[in-house]
């Protein structure tokens, strides 16, 4: 049983939805609580940030930072579900040399629009695209900006992408393969880095089971924060709920919000507003 709340870094397997993944892990832990970010269907591999317990209250205040990405693709084919999954819609069999393949990557560079694919998780009307993409429905859906900062053929099966918080890779090769004018489907992925960890520092769930992984404290993760000691007495009352003057507190850096410490133990984070630093979220183990 975990006897601290923190990070677990999954390489989650192919096959299985995210969440399932995430709960075979609190399963075998026997922890009451857990969470994850970055959603990864059900074919997809790699990185999936797990955070156990109390440290699922910080979910949201984790950085977002790039995501990183290894995808396997074909070209010739067009499904309804961008994948090789999907029925079959479209798509020509002709030749196209890699000097085409790099030339119709360009324009995916840097910051572009992206229409999220029916298959996502995004809600429309309060119901998810995926789950009105069953019932065979398609409705119109709103553009978003994106940004690929690398984009690299690595043969003619195979690309890396390095991308913004929110990218479907899907829909990249989709749209590339509209380029290229014979069409492409994504057929494999994994997701090498997230959140600021690789897959290298991640664990599989057989290896989780067997005690073979390590748990990141959640003040780790949140390192993006400054850090500020407070006194014993400032800590009782801050975990009571209540606010410290700021003339009493030493910050350690600029920003809204803060690592707040009790000694060497992790609080949780706090806020600055105007001559106070107030609770913003609280640590409960």
């Amino acid at each position: 049983m975990l006897t601290q709340p923190g990070v677990i870094l999954l390489d989650k397997p192919s096959g299985v939805t995210s969440f399932s993944a995430m709960n075979r892990v609190r399963k075998a832990l026997r922890l009451k609580k857990a969470g994850h970010t970055g959603t990864l269907d059900p074919m997809a591999t790699g990185v999936l940030v797990i955070l156990t317990e109390g440290a699922a209250r910080f979910i949201e205040y984790l950085p977002e930072r790039a995501k990183s990405y290894r995808a396997r693709f074909e070209l010739g084919l067009v499904t309804d579900t961008q994948d090789t999954i999907g029925n079959v819609v479209g798509g020509k069999k002709i030749p196209v040399s890699m000097a085409q393949m790099q030339a119709a990557l360009a324009p995916f560079r840097g910051k572009i629009s992206q229409t999220p694919p029916m298959v996502s998780a995004v809600k429309h009307e309060g119901k998810r695209l995926y789950a009105l993409a069953r019932q065979g429905l398609e409705v119109e859906r709103a553009p978003r900006e994106i940004e690929i900062s690398r984009l690299e053929l690595l043969d003619e099966h195979t690309m890396e992408i390095d991308c913004s918080a929110g990218t479907y890779i899907r829909t990249l090769i989709h749209d590339w393969g509209q380029t290229l004018g014979c069409g492409a489907v994504l057929s494999a992925l994994r997701r090498t880095r997230a959140n600021g960890y690789d897959i290298q520092q991640c664990a599989t769930i057989e290896q989780i089971e067997q005690g073979e992984f390590c748990v990141i404290p959640i003040e780790n993760a949140l390192e993006c924060y400054p850090r500020v000691e407070i006194s014993s007495a400032q800590a009782v009352r801050f975990q009571n709920g209540g606010a410290l003057d700021l003339a009493r507190v030493r910050l350690n850096g600029p920003g809204e919000l803060h690592r707040v410490f009790g000694g060497n133990s992790f609080l949780g984070l706090g806020k600055t507003e105007k001559d106070q630093l107030k609770i913003e979220k609280l640590l409960v183990k």
